[in-house]
């Protein structure tokens, strides 16, 4: 198993597993226009995202995207994880172990204050996975998202 940093070449494998990601989760694959803003956004001069990859063989079975964030309480960064993902048939074999330790050290590196992410609350083995490594699950905290298409009809009517 490696775990390391996605690089251009990673690209289309990178976007194969995103799709494998959405039908885990059933959710729409992103279209071309996202793919590509994906892409330039990941491998840009300065990047929206990162990703390291799980390989095993050479061949990526896994990915974990994430991004800062600051908290204006501990003035500090936040290393938000957005996705940590292993094709079905790779897990039990500590990739996504592997890539949540990575995300770990970046953000330990990156003198972050604290990680985040969320779990879909069907998600019953990642919610394992994370309790037993000591996450905190925020019971006092809701999600809410606001969609591109909200915002313009809140400015538009502001």
């Amino acid at each position: 198993m490696t775990i390391r940093k996605a690089r251009p070449e990673d690209g289309r494998r990178l976007l194969e597993l995103i799709e494998a990601l959405a039908d885990f989760e059933k959710l729409p694959k992103p279209d071309e226009s996202a793919k590509e803003r994906l892409l330039k956004d990941l491998f840009a001069e300065t990047p929206r995202v990162e990703v390291l990859l799980a390989e095993l063989d050479g061949h990526a079975v896994g990915y974990a995207f994430f991004f800062e964030t600051y908290s204006t309480f501990l003035a500090l960064p936040t290393l938000y994880l957005e996705d940590l993902f292993v094709l079905p048939e790779y897990r039990g074999r500590k990739l996504g172990y592997g890539l949540f330790l990575g995300c770990v050290a970046e953000a330990h590196r990156s003198g972050c204050g604290r990680m985040e992410w969320e779990v879909l609350n069907w998600n019953i083995h990642a919610i394992e996975f994370y309790e037993r490594l000591g996450a905190k699950r925020l019971g006092e905290w809701c999600g809410y998202r606001l969609p591109r298409a909200d915002m313009a009809a809140i400015l538009k009517s502001g």
